[in-house]
């Protein structure tokens, strides 16, 4: 679906390459969390993958087309979704059905075909019931839901998220993240930038870039526990994952790559059960 052969990519000649020779492959319905320091690249890389930047030297394809041929864009940036940290920047409609319907409009669709897509467009995301109402009223988490919903009526097969969380309460992130992982159920391919080592965890594979580089490229069990790592790099590891080393260093057997709290209290709770037997072990046998 997206391979990136040795891509560099400059801004300022005078400067140290925003990405540098990068190298990475990701297939159909991947789920792929990207990380990092500010300024590591991140919003460079996933600009690259709809043709909003093109690379310097080396290449990128999406689903066989390349970047670096203007007549691919138009394509590429059907089949490559992209919703910014600010859903307002997106939006064009008066209504929540018109902002749906634009992208698909200009495809030169028919009007039945039209209201098909948006109808199933808000359907997946659960807007059905406020087609009617000003994109303006919608909250935060309804706004990036209404951004998902007008990618999807152009019906691709990437979505790409840069930090679409940043902005939200807590409801709102939980209410946003519940609509990308049901997409990437059903067979969508998902990108998405976080600083949020929780939100990297429910992916299943975590980039990491630092200074243009790919530095680290594997599961969340194998990224997200290097701890001093991460820290050195500037990044805050999971909560959990922090308090499950600590109880490690101080001598206790319990694993290490636990990212939800249910996970985390059932260690803990076997862990405690353990050292109450010992200490009833050892208590001396009356005669």
């Amino acid at each position: 679906m997206i391979e990136i052969k040795n891509l560099t990519y400059i801004y300022d000649t005078q400067q140290s390459p925003a990405l540098e020779n990068i190298n990475l492959s990701i297939q159909p319905g991947e789920y792929v969390a990207i990380i990092g320091p500010n300024g590591g690249g991140k919003t460079t890389l996933i600009r690259q993958l709809n043709a909003l930047l093109t690379p310097t030297q080396g290449e990128v394809w999406i689903d066989g087309l390349s970047t670096g041929n203007v007549k691919n864009h138009k394509e590429i940036r059907r089949l490559v979704g992209m919703i910014f940290q600010n859903p307002d920047n997106q939006i064009v409609g008066m209504t929540v059905e018109e902002d749906v319907a634009f992208g698909p409009g200009n495809l030169g669709l028919s009007p039945a075909e039209i209201q098909r897509r948006v109808d199933s467009a808000l359907a997946a995301v659960g807007l059905s019931e406020l087609g009617k109402r000003a994109p303006h009223a919608l909250s935060g988490g309804q706004k990036q839901r209404l951004a998902l919903a007008g990618l999807l009526a152009m019906d691709p097969k990437i979505i790409v998220l840069d930090e679409p969380t940043a902005a939200l309460d807590t409801s709102g992130q939980t209410e946003v993240f519940r609509q990308i992982e049901k997409l990437h159920q059903q067979g969508l391919t998902i990108i998405f930038i976080t600083q949020d080592m929780e939100e990297a965890a429910r992916a299943d594979r975590v980039l990491v870039l630092h200074q243009g580089r790919l530095v680290a490229d594997d599961h969340p069990a194998q990224v997200l526990t290097r701890v001093e790592w991460l820290l050195s790099l500037g990044l805050a590891p999971p909560r959990l994952v922090q308090l499950m080393c600590r109880l490690r260093e101080s001598g206790f057997d319990i694993g290490t790559d636990v990212f939800d709290v249910e996970r985390a209290c059932q260690q803990i709770s076997t862990l405690v059960t353990g050292q109450r037997q010992m200490l009833t072990d050892r208590k001396p046998r009356e005669v």
